[in-house]
């Protein structure tokens, strides 16, 4: 039997546009982060397929955009349906609590029975369908009080996700899918993440958070009572002439700590976190042997080419090569290998070793050379 339709009448998108994607340098840059680029050869920005996944969940005039101060020009040339009251600007980066609890607080003053959904600017879903009946079901345990995720069904061992341990289902009308969370695993090792996708009760944790907000922002404030005060605070000046001395006043000395901490750990060990099974395709293409197998849909022995003007010639050689000049690159015989070529840095790597790129940006910041971060 069909579950009911969940009204989303009192729905709010919000999506977080936050991080410069460090495991994707040098094509992903402080003023061009991994959300302001076309990973998927769809011919548009990540944001702007998300936006397109989730506007008509929300209407386009209820979906809200947290981002940099330095990304506003741009995170609006790309949506340029997105209404000015719904950007939200951080003047620094705080992490997902802030800039989620912020959101939160802002549309509660505005809205006080509304239902919040943060999803990433910078995640790949093409299963429309699929994530739609998930966030529907998310909605209705959101509507029940429960602090709601959508957790990705696994599809192999993977290393470079988190975990999501489910326990037993729960009744709730509208989320037949819907069970209690027990606890949050960090990345694993190869053989932890096979037993993972072998034991079948674990799924990807894919850090999307529906809530009330005012469940969500009272969560927050169990275990971070000052953020939660200078969210509120904040949220208050947000829509007045103040808004702007506020901002100054209070963010720079706001907790940075990310939501799964302060807010899904906390609520998966009280038993008031549900999780909504997805079964649809999802990459939150965090390194570059993401992008690769986004492109070879799994097939090794393919090369993978990104790039208007990419010159490349390529005899026996497999992975993935995303060229922003017009140099000719040429492979011979080399395998899983990963090129990115920027008119000021060149990487070269293989996609085993693809998750290490991260050191290479920390070693940069060490050496004072931010001027290609």
């Amino acid at each position: 039997m069909a579950s009911p339709l969940v009204s989303l009448d009192n729905f709010y998108s919000v999506i977080p546009a936050g991080g410069i994607g460090s495991r994707l340098w040098p094509l992903s840059r402080a003023d061009a982060p991994k959300f302001l680029h076309d990973l998927t050869g769809s011919g548009q920005t990540l944001l702007r397929d998300t936006w397109d996944r989730l506007a008509p969940l929300s209407g386009e005039e209820r979906v809200m955009v947290v981002t940099g101060r330095a990304h506003r020009a741009a995170v609006e040339k790309e949506l340029p349906s997105l209404a000015d009251h719904n950007v939200v600007l951080e003047s620094e980066p705080k992490d997902s609590s802030a800039a989620i609890g912020l959101a939160a607080a802002i549309l509660q003053k505005r809205e006080p029975n509304v239902i919040i959904g943060s999803f990433a600017a910078d995640h790949v879903i093409r299963d429309t369908r699929g994530f739609t009946r998930a966030v529907r079901q998310a909605v209705a345990a959101a509507n029940a009080g429960y602090i709601a995720t959508i957790g990705v069904t696994p599809t192999e061992p993977a290393i470079g996700f988190g975990y999501i341990h489910c326990a037993g289902p729960l009744e709730i009308d509208g989320a037949p899918g819907a069970v209690v969370v027990d606890s949050f695993v960090e990345k694993p090792d190869a053989a932890t993440a096979q037993r993972y996708l072998d034991d079948g009760d674990y799924l990807w944790n894919a850090g999307m958070f529906i809530s009330r907000a005012d469940v969500l922002l009272e969560a927050l404030g169990k275990s971070q009572p000052e953020l939660l005060a200078g969210l509120l605070e904040l949220a208050d000046a947000w829509d007045t002439p103040a808004r702007g001395a506020i901002v100054d006043k209070i963010w720079p000395g706001l907790t940075k700590i990310a939501i799964d901490y302060s807010v899904a750990e906390p609520a998966a060990k009280a038993g008031r976190l549900a999780v909504i099974p997805g079964d649809f395709d999802w990459d939150d293409v965090g390194d570059f042997a993401s992008i690769a197998k986004l492109h070879s849909g799994g097939r090794k022995k393919d090369l993978a080419i990104l790039g208007e003007n990419a010159r490349v010639l390529a005899d026996a050689s497999s992975g993935v090569v995303i060229s922003q000049t017009n140099r000719l690159i040429s492979l011979i015989g080399v395998t899983d290998i990963v090129v990115v070529d920027t008119p000021d840095a060149l990487l070269v790597t293989t996609s085993a070793n693809a998750q290490r790129v991260k050191a290479v940006v920390d070693a940069l910041k060490l050496s004072g050379r931010t001027d290609i971060l």
